[in-house]
């Protein structure tokens, strides 16, 4: 399986996202290239040569009008009476200043010009996904609408470049599997235009929830929002690198230094291939020949709950010829106690059996697919030399029902928006 790990020991940004990827790509140079003719208004990208520790990678500088946003500046105008100022740039010292005269972007701005860049749909939605997930961390975090959330126009271009140049960059490799190490936030203070911010700052934070993450011994914000959002995206889980035969490895750099802490300051990211994968799971069976079908069916809804992988029934025949139902229950080793407790309290056995068995899994994962009828889940699922993709069934019959249209129509619709 095409496996990208991510190594976040130094934290994420847009940028040193985008440095790691373009050196995975057969040709670095050219794609950087196919980057500055997108189409994204004033912006230029900027690939070079970077050593930091003795370490040959490469670092991207993007450049709006000219000129190169410090700390990947985002200002965030909220219902037009103040300004928070964020600076997205890895590893700087923060400053802050009061910009008048600027025009301000929200998101309906945002889809504009995603609309009309020069790549595939699936890039577009990826791009959209990520930059709402960052308008509803703003949202959160501020305590105003989505629709009141609005973005410094130098920023905006900026962080629209890094996170379009890493979404096209995610298309070309397209790796079957993205698994992410724990990401190191920093710590410490970062100083806005409302006051003084813990880091992470609280948009990052609520980015990074349900995310392992861990501040290390390095004072300063080391993962922005941007690189959070991205992570949060595209990667399928968390965790140590797996058993892989790495192909290449890329160095993104980040601009600044730390001598006293001896750190690379990168984003290191590796592709290769990993085994298919096999786990083992539980079998639990019991034979029950005096319950409802109402009683099963509530008994089934609660193992489920419980954590069941699957769950399902058998008619059989049992002692003195009576009609009877093998309950089944397909679980982890984690869950397997809780079941066999909910199995005897729920059903009428008064015996389980267990049965350990190995398991042949595709790794799955979920996409959120834009469309001009509402977001639609995807699910992608690869390994052992095959890839299949399903729409999530409740998000196509719900369209239909508001588009008055079959669930086929409906299919067939989205596929062509999705294909271009």
């Amino acid at each position: 399986m095409k496996t990208l790990y991510l190594d976040c020991n130094m934290g994420a940004a847009g940028d040193m996202l985008t440095a790691a990827l373009i050196e995975l790509v057969p040709e670095p140079d050219k794609f950087a290239e196919k980057l500055n003719s997108l189409g994204i208004p004033n912006v230029k990208f900027e690939k070079r040569s970077a050593v930091k520790c003795g370490i040959t990678g490469t670092g991207m500088t993007v450049t709006v009008n000219g000129e190169e946003e410090d700390e990947h500046m985002h200002e965030h105008h909220h219902r037009h009476e103040h300004e928070h100022e964020h600076h997205e740039h890895h590893g700087h010292e923060h400053e802050h200043e009061h910009h008048h005269g600027h025009h301000h972007s929200g998101m309906h701005d945002i889809e504009h010009i995603v609309s009309h860049l020069n790549v595939s749909q699936k890039v577009k939605s990826d791009i959209l996904a990520v930059y709402g997930l960052i308008a509803d961390a703003e949202s959160a975090a501020h305590g105003v609408p989505v629709t009141e959330i609005h973005f410094h126009e130098v920023g905006t271009m900026d962080a629209v470049a890094d996170i379009t140049a890493v979404c096209m960059l995610m298309e070309e490799i397209s790796p079957d599997e993205v698994i992410a190490s724990p990401v190191r936030t920093g710590f410490g203070q970062v100083q806005c235009a409302h006051g003084i911010l813990p880091v992470p700052a609280p948009a990052t934070a609520h980015i990074l929830q349900n995310i392992p993450i861990y501040s290390g011994n390095i004072e300063g914000e080391m993962c922005t929002p941007t690189g959070a959002a991205l992570l949060k995206h595209f990667v399928t889980r968390f965790g140590e690198m797996p058993v892989m035969s790495v192909q290449k490895t890329g160095h993104g750099m980040g601009k600044r230094d730390f001598p006293a802490a001896n750190c690379l300051n990168c984003v290191r990211a590796m592709l290769g291939e990993t085994s298919d994968s096999t786990d083992v799971m539980y079998e639990l069976s019991c034979n029950v020949d005096d319950m409802t079908a109402e009683e099963i069916s509530f008994a089934m809804e609660i193992l489920f709950e419980g954590g069941a992988a699957e769950v399902y029934t058998v008619p059989i025949g049992m002692k003195r010829s009576r009609p009877g139902t093998l309950l089944r229950v397909i679980c982890s080793k984690e869950n397997k106690e809780k079941l066999v407790r909910l199995m005897f309290a729920h059903t009428s056995t008064i015996g389980i059996r267990e049965a350990e068995t190995r398991r042949y899994v595709l790794d799955r994962k979920t996409e959120i697919i834009k469309t001009p009828y509402g977001d639609v889940r995807k699910k992608i699922s690869c390994g052992y030399g095959v890839k299949k993709e399903k729409y999530e069934y409740a998000d196509l019959a719900e369209i239909a029902k508001k588009q008055g249209k079959s669930i086929t129509e409906i299919r067939k619709m989205i596929e062509e928006n999705e294909n271009g």
